[in-house]
């Protein structure tokens, strides 16, 4: 005869009570039993960050190798009905009662550091965080629990990331070296004028860095006319060559998408150039450029999708204009161009394309850098009036035409106010749209496995844990609603996730070679750049050292010092943010200590 399951308790958390016990809960394995004190830690009242990490790598064993695990208070009634759930299904459950071990609240904080939840229950079910009392009761009614507790070890990986950019690589790397099977699907859907692009994703490709690089093209043509000020005679005219820059560029990103295949290789991560799309829980399918199918299970999931420029929606955008998927790849000089959009990315690129001597204009909608500080993005658009730029403000593009084809060829633009009903038209070699950029989730096949979505703008709402509403789904980087942007949130956010997955090593005194952005074009040497820190791992791993051998080391070191004084540790650099692409954002991702003897030679960006 089947038994009816408890109800929910309905919202709401467990509150203090006197200490009672709980009667026998059928089904469930206490591991805490009654008139007996268990222990997860070495003795005595060390807090020690060496005694921490070792409770939190006995929590993660235990968590690894059970079926069930409830973190729980024996007075809690939100853990009895948790207990008395799978009770009901028969489950049985290994059960650690909180309030009857000597180190109960350690525990609880160390589940807190993995978890970010600080109540009881705390659920996992084949290693898959579940979360509370009402969040068990939510996947039992939607059967999610049930298909949790089918499946055992028989995943063909503990990890599958869809998505090779900064944040998806990150958490792929990090999850290897905690010893976990790991996955990479990696495909770039080609834009509509035909541009795709290796492993290493927006960043790397088509984003900070031959952004930066152009950039660098740019102001050494500047350095070129103030030269002259300084002494310097030439007389031969000075023009500057897209194609031999562009060439230059895409060799460096190259050698950065073989650095990343070679390190994923190194680290024993499966790396697949396919589109990954959920068919059901756990199951993936993988389709390559050729059409073929392949399916792949895993315990658990990241996405790491990313996002892609946004069209306009008029006659002629997708058959005619350009976004900076094309740009840093252009095979000819785009000539006189057409910028629409307003944001960093439209006058960053315009920024450096007039410092080619090329004739370019900004098409404005309503403000420039909706965001920033108006008072700073007034006096931006003013600094790049002064220097050769165009503005067009107040209109929008409604249609594009060819008139000739090229490379470049001419496109007519006719465009209206968006005051009124002006509408004004002008002739280009390219239109360079930057108008924003969508979310990649909406062809992923998350409906199918009941992932949620901003339905207008397609980013995925998560956890202070990057956790789904689907417990075993996570996300990071540029998908993930109302977080910022960027690249070093998402190598950090990556990292990070995977140590709260599968659980940190500990770590001490670190250092590392790099190679500065600007030397990477100009053929200068590779990997003899060098930055250490020193800590003193009895002070909770606080700076005393700093040492950097490279471009602008005073400045950088400027800026550390001042940190020091404040009582820098190792944790707070890792905690930060870094600027990127910059040379001091190394000391927020040194990984590698000096005793270990590990390669420190750098194979690409992040």
């Amino acid at each position: 005869m089947e038994r009816s399951p408890p109800q929910s308790p309905g919202p709401g958390k467990a509150g203090d009570a006197p200490n009672r016990r709980s009667g026998h809960v059928r089904g469930a394995r206490v591991l805490s039993p009654p008139g007996r004190r268990a222990r997860l830690s070495s003795p005595g009242p060390s807090r020690s960050s060496e005694a921490r990490e070792e409770l939190r790598r006995r929590l993660v064993g235990l968590i690894e190798r059970s079926r069930v695990v409830i973190f729980s208070k024996s007075y809690c009634p939100h853990s009895t009905r948790v207990k008395e759930l799978f009770s009901s299904l028969g489950v049985e459950c290994n059960v650690l009662e909180l309030d009857q071990v000597d180190d109960g609240a350690r525990v609880q904080e160390v589940l807190l550091e993995i978890t970010n939840q600080k109540t009881v229950p705390n659920i996992f079910v084949n290693k898959v965080h579940v979360g509370g009392c009402d969040q068990t009761f939510q996947a039992y009614q939607s059967g999610l629990l049930q298909k949790l507790l089918q499946e055992d070890s028989a995943y063909d990986y503990d990890l599958i990331i869809i998505g090779g950019g900064s944040g998806g690589l990150s958490c792929a790397k990090e999850a290897a070296i905690l010893g976990k099977k790991v996955m990479v699907l990696d495909f770039v859907v080609p834009s509509p004028q035909g541009t795709s692009w290796g492993l290493g994703g927006t960043c790397v490709n088509v984003g900070c860095i031959p952004k930066k690089l152009m950039h660098q093209a740019a102001l050494l043509g500047q350095a070129l006319c103030d030269s002259r000020k300084f002494g310097w005679e030439y007389n031969q005219q000075v023009r500057h060559n897209w194609e031999t820059m562009t060439k230059a560029i895409q060799n460096h990103i190259s050698s950065l998408n073989w650095g990343y295949r070679l390190s994923l290789r190194e680290k024993a991560v499966a790396y697949v150039n396919s589109y990954g799309e959920f068919v059901e829980h756990h199951k993936i399918k993988a389709t390559n450029k050729k059409g073929q199918e392949t399916y792949y299970t895993a315990a658990q999931f990241v996405i790491a999708t990313g996002e892609r420029p946004r069209y306009l929606g008029i006659q002629g955008d997708k058959e005619y204009c350009i976004t900076s998927d094309d740009l840093f790849s252009l095979p000819y000089c785009p000539g006189k161009t057409l910028v629409v959009g307003a944001s960093y990315v439209a006058l960053e690129c315009a920024g450096f394309l007039a410092g080619f001597g090329l004739d370019v204009t900004v098409m404005v909608r309503s403000i420039l850098l909706r965001g920033f500080d108006q008072e700073m993005a007034e006096k931006v658009g003013s600094y790049m009036e002064q220097h050769g730029v165009k503005f067009l403000r107040k209109f929008i593009p409604v249609m594009v035409q060819q008139l000739e084809k090229g490379s470049p060829g001419k496109l007519k633009v006719l465009a209206k106010s968006t005051e009124g009903t002006e509408t004004i038209e002008g002739v280009y070699n390219t239109v360079l749209l930057a108008i924003g950029r969508d979310s990649c989730t909406r062809k992923i096949g998350l409906e199918k496995i009941g992932v949620k979505i901003n339905e207008k703008s397609g980013k995925i709402p998560v956890s202070d844990v990057e956790q789904t509403n689907v417990p075993y789904v996570y996300a990071v980087g540029d998908i993930l609603e109302d977080k910022p942007e960027l690249t070093p949130v998402a190598i950090q956010s990556g990292k990070l996730l995977a140590r709260r997955l599968f659980g940190a090593s500990l770590e001490k005194i670190y250092h590392t070679l790099f190679w500065p952005l600007e030397w990477t074009v100009a053929g200068r040497e590779n990997n003899t750049c060098y930055a250490k820190i020193i800590c003193n791992k009895f002070d909770h791993d606080r700076v005393i050292g700093f040492h950097i051998l490279g471009p602008n080391a005073g400045e950088v070191t400027q800026g550390f010092a001042a940190a020091m004084k404040c009582g820098l540790t190792k944790q707070l650099l890792d905690d930060t943010i870094g600027i990127h692409p910059t040379c001091g954002e190394v000391f927020t991702t040194l990984e590698i200590t000096k005793s270990s003897g590990l390669d420190i030679t750098q194979k690409g960006c992040g």
